[in-house]
């Protein structure tokens, strides 16, 4: 069913487009990303962009949905750009052709290092997720979360103590 652009309003017109293709640019993003959270930001952005370009869109004699899908590609290909998403993203699968890196091993810990960190209360993470994924300080980890230097030494130290247990319970 094609998004009638004869509808009057600009609000109207979004509202009718999003929700012809909204699930349809969830899955798309979501299956570049593997993050349903995060493709449904995706999907967002794009809808404010189409906002932007309503007009545009009112006039388009190409496919309005082609625009989207579009849309949504550059905004995953912008993510995927952005320094913190290659820190942080885990499952994506590839290897480097130019220097024959295989990144199945890392892959693979991450996959195994997820569920670990959700068992951690959320300021354990944090702080785990600032010192190791991001690189960072205890100080710099310290002014980012609003807390002393000896507090996250002390989440630090807790938190891989719980991890260590919880990753090799002790056999009885």
């Amino acid at each position: 069913m094609a998004t009638p652009l004869t509808t009057t309003t600009r609000t109207d017109l979004l509202g009718a487009i999003m929700r012809e293709h909204r699930d349809g640019l969830v899955s798309y993003a979501e299956k570049m990303l593997g993050d349903h959270g995060l493709a449904e930001d995706i999907v967002q952005e794009a809808s404010v962009r189409a906002w932007r370009n309503i007009d545009r869109l009112r006039g388009m004699d190409g496919s309005v949905r082609g625009w989207l899908f579009t849309v949504t590609r550059h905004l995953v290909i912008d993510w995927v750009r952005k320094p913190h998403a290659r820190r942080e993203a885990v499952g994506i699968t590839y290897s480097d052709p130019t220097t024959g890196t295989d990144y199945t091993d890392a892959i693979h810990d991450a996959q195994v290092a997820k569920p670990l960190l959700r068992r951690l209360s959320p300021e354990h993470r944090a702080v785990l997720v600032h010192l190791y994924l991001y690189d960072r300080s205890v100080q710099e980890t310290a002014g980012i979360l609003g807390v002393p230097a000896g507090t996250v030494k002390s989440r630090q130290h807790n938190a891989l103590r719980k991890l260590r247990a919880v990753a090799r319970p002790e056999v009885s």
